[in-house]
């Protein structure tokens, strides 16, 4: 009976370190995941800004300022490099005029489900991507405003007060 429960309380050791190890392997590779050292940067060639830009489950943005020249195209490339699903953890980028109000948009947003949370009576957005849910990518082109600081979000109910930067037009 003795041999038994030694056999057993062994098990039960040998799992619970082996499962401890499992978690923190698993911890690691989400840390490799949302801080790649190898990802896109902001690459401006004559008259293209370039910019890659990820949101993550932890509900945040890679960059909380994107630096573009006047004028110029913009080829944004989004990327949830999460894994919950659209419903639970959606993301997009969406680019507010200057001098819109962002907690009231954020709050209007939030009737707009059917329209993946952008509403379609407001001019205060210059562009937008669509939601997305984990493992997704979607690239949208647009024209960079005047020169200023524009405030983008992501416009998935209660994700502005996490998700926002400064978009600057030099």
């Amino acid at each position: 009976m003795k041999n038994i429960f030694m056999l057993l309380f062994s098990a039960a050791l040998l799992i619970s370190c082996g499962g401890e190890g499992k978690k923190e392997e698993k911890k690691e590779n989400s840390i490799k995941l949302s801080s790649n050292s190898s990802e896109p940067k902001e690459v401006k060639e004559d008259g293209i800004s370039k910019v890659y830009l990820t949101g993550n489950d932890q509900m945040r943005y890679n960059k909380t300022e994107i630096k573009v020249n006047a004028g110029d195209k913009v080829v944004l490339t989004f990327e949830h490099v999460g894994t919950m699903s659209e419903a639970t953890m959606g993301h997009n980028f969406v680019l507010l005029k200057n001098g819109t109000d962002v907690q009231e948009f954020a709050q209007k947003a939030v009737e707009f489900k059917e329209n993946e949370y952008i509403p379609g009576d407001t001019e205060a957005i210059i562009a937008h991507t669509e939601m997305l849910g984990g493992g997704e990518k979607t690239q949208i082109t647009f024209q960079a405003p005047e020169k200023g600081e524009y405030t983008y979000i992501c416009s998935f109910p209660g994700h502005v007060a996490l998700m926002k930067g400064t978009f600057i037009v030099e």
